[in-house]
């Protein structure tokens, strides 16, 4: 098959022939920006549906399900594969990520001001560490597991939840205890490496509030949802 245009059968054409007039290079250039906007657009789309922002009150179990509806779905999933109530798994990436994708942490700074490397390799909305994640993906057999798909990370939490309880005996309803596991690691809360740490215990309390108000929410505006609300309820 052979093309028309440039390198065919000019010899046959005179200036000004053809279907259409030709087109400057500027022009050119100009239609093919406006062929890739489109395109440009819809996978702007696509990017902000497959790692949405934060809900606009990350405080409010409520308003976090009232937008972001597949959530609550992995929530539930998470929930009844692993046991895990489902205000204790939103304490947690609340406190791990405030709900964002991509969260790392800081990095460290050499000489106060220059940007260094980050203290660990925590990513997505559980904080998972590579080598913890990596075991998870190993135990579960979820291969195709990203840190920043939601779906995945509350799926994650459940397994290490779960897994806390099996090892060491901390109840999945426990969100002050579950947290100091889920930071200091299953040897390291065995050592009670936590106790050292005031500042984590802060934290840790801080995370148990925020689970039994997330609980206390998704009780209280059951009379606001459709039926079916109930069934997220632990």
């Amino acid at each position: 098959m052979t093309r028309s245009g440039p390198g065919g059968n000019q010899g046959s054409r005179t200036p000004g022939s053809g279907a259409c007039p030709e087109a400057s290079p500027a022009r050119g250039r100009r239609a093919g920006l406006a062929g890739l906007l489109p395109f440009l657009l819809l996978l702007l789309s696509g990017c902000a549906t497959l790692f949405p922002p934060p809900p606009s009150d990350i405080e409010d179990a409520c308003a976090i399900f009232s937008q972001r509806s597949s959530w609550r779905k992995s929530l539930v999933r998470s929930r009844d594969k692993w046991g895990v109530p489902i205000h204790v798994q939103l304490a947690i990436i609340h406190q791990e990520s405030k709900f964002r994708h991509d969260a790392r942490p800081p990095r460290d700074r050499l000489f106060w001001f220059i940007p260094w490397r980050r203290p660990s390799t925590a990513y997505g909305y559980a904080q998972a560490l590579d080598d913890t994640w990596d075991w998870y993906k190993d135990k579960t057999g979820n291969d195709g597991a990203d840190r920043d798909d939601f779906d995945d990370a509350v799926d994650f939490i459940g397994w290490y939840v779960r897994m806390s309880h099996s090892m060491l005996g901390i109840p999945t309803w426990d969100a002050y205890n579950q947290y100091l596991a889920y930071h200091e690691g299953h040897g390291g809360y065995a050592r009670r490496t936590y106790l050292k740490k005031r500042w984590l215990l802060g934290v840790a309390n801080k995370v148990k509030r925020n689970a039994l108000r997330y609980q206390q929410q998704m009780e209280l505006c059951e009379e606001n949802e459709p039926a079916g609300w109930m069934d997220i309820l632990p």
